[in-house]
């Protein structure tokens, strides 16, 4: 008997979407928990320094969203791209930090909350792979 693949409903298709943009940002939640405590230890006075500090969570949260990525058998330019999410809506921010129009807080407040539709972009970009 021939098995044969039915074409997902649209509303299979937006669940499975946001299934695996959930699975992502568990991934990249699971990075910064993971991997804070190497950094605290490599690097004491890390949380000290607003830049670094801004750039090594965007990091943590790559490497746990490029791991889960490749599990789901993504390719290298789609992580590429994902991890790019990561880390520009600090690098956007960064430039008003240093020059004193925002806190530290409000840099990692803006980082973490446009990191969001930053993700959303790559993901919609490739809106195939992620089964739209």
């Amino acid at each position: 008997m021939k098995h044969t693949t039915e074409p997902k409903t649209r509303k299979q298709a937006v669940l499975h979407f946001v299934r695996h943009a959930v699975e992502m940002l568990i991934a990249m939640v699971a990075g910064m928990i993971v991997l804070e405590p190497v950094w605290s230890f490599l690097w004491p006075g890390l949380p000290g320094n607003v830049t670094a500090n801004a750039l090594v969570m965007a990091t943590n949260m790559s490497i746990g969203m490029a791991l889960w990525m490749r599990i789901r058998r993504h390719g290298w330019v789609s992580i590429a791209e994902m991890s790019a999410a990561m880390y520009v809506p600090y690098l956007l921010f960064l430039p008003f930090f240093w020059t004193g129009l925002i806190s530290g807080s409000t840099l990692m407040t803006a980082g973490h909350v446009l990191m969001v539709p930053a993700m959303l972009a790559a993901m919609f970009r490739r809106r195939s792979e992620y089964g739209l």
